[in-house]
């Protein structure tokens, strides 16, 4: 796809890797619209990329139609869609107090999984308006899951699960999608660097970049944006679950 004039939606695109890569998708020539729940970095951010902010929640249908409405009558239909917005929490399934909360366990899967599904199912309803591209193309998905959902770590069952799902949702929906023309792929990337983990102590964030083994260090943010530009870029990127984590596989904590 030819990335320059296209016209983009980026969730959770107010910090970490939504930030990161709606920055470099404005780079390439994107027109783009941050759609997050903090509306101060947010509008700061669109401000500086001239690109547009929408208040979304991404598990909210009637949240997302207006966010829709909004960012076409902005910079018309969307040709991609990067899936960036979650929430994590750390919850045992049986701790020190009691079982895990039904309704936690709940909501992560709403906001990760549901909401993922949620603005798949909108936008590339939207994105089948396009005129095709070469070879028939007239949209791409990319969504974000985590090594987590092959080796989630003790008190990830919730997030763990979430990211599971969005893996699991990747190639059904390539199929579903194939025939209008939209790819869809996802990245689950390793232990990046991020306003959370920016947060933590300086020894913790040592010791979550010396479990890396190559490069010690936490990923960062631009690395993650220069492979979802790929992918847009790249047509023959479809179906696919592509890790992004420095050789990490994740030990139980």
């Amino acid at each position: 796809m030819r990335l320059s004039g296209a016209s983009a939606i980026v969730t959770g695109g107010a910090s970490g890797l939504g930030a990161a890569t709606a920055e470099a998708l404005a780079g390439a020539g994107v027109k783009v619209a941050l759609w997050d729940l903090n509306a101060e970095k947010g509008k700061a951010l669109a401000e500086k990329l001239d690109g547009i902010y929408c208040t979304a929640n991404v598990a909210d249908e009637e949240s997302i139609m207006a966010a829709l409405e909004t960012s076409v009558a902005a910079h018309g239909t969307p040709r991609i869609l990067v899936n960036c917005a979650g929430i994590a929490i750390a919850e045992k399934t049986l701790g020190k107090h009691g079982a895990h909360r039904l309704e936690s366990f709940k909501h992560v899967l709403d906001v990760n999984l549901a909401g993922t599904f949620n603005c798949i199912r909108l936008v590339s309803a939207e994105m089948e308006k396009n005129e095709p591209l070469e070879d028939g193309e007239r949209g791409v998905v990319v969504n974000t899951a985590s090594i987590s959902a092959f080796e989630g770590q003790i008190g990830q069952a919730a997030y763990a699960a979430s990211k599971a799902g969005v893996v699991g949702l990747t190639l059904p929906i390539t199929r579903d999608l194939m025939n209008v023309g939209i790819r869809v792929n996802t990245i689950a990337p390793g232990i990046f660097w991020t306003p959370m983990l920016a947060s933590l102590d300086q020894k913790v964030q040592d010791a979550l970049a010396a479990m890396v083994p190559f490069p010690k260090r936490l990923g960062k943010p631009e690395e993650f944006a220069s492979l979802a530009l790929e992918i847009c870029r790249n047509t023959m990127i479809n179906g696919a679950t592509i890790r992004i984590d420095g050789a990490l596989r994740m030990q139980p904590k």
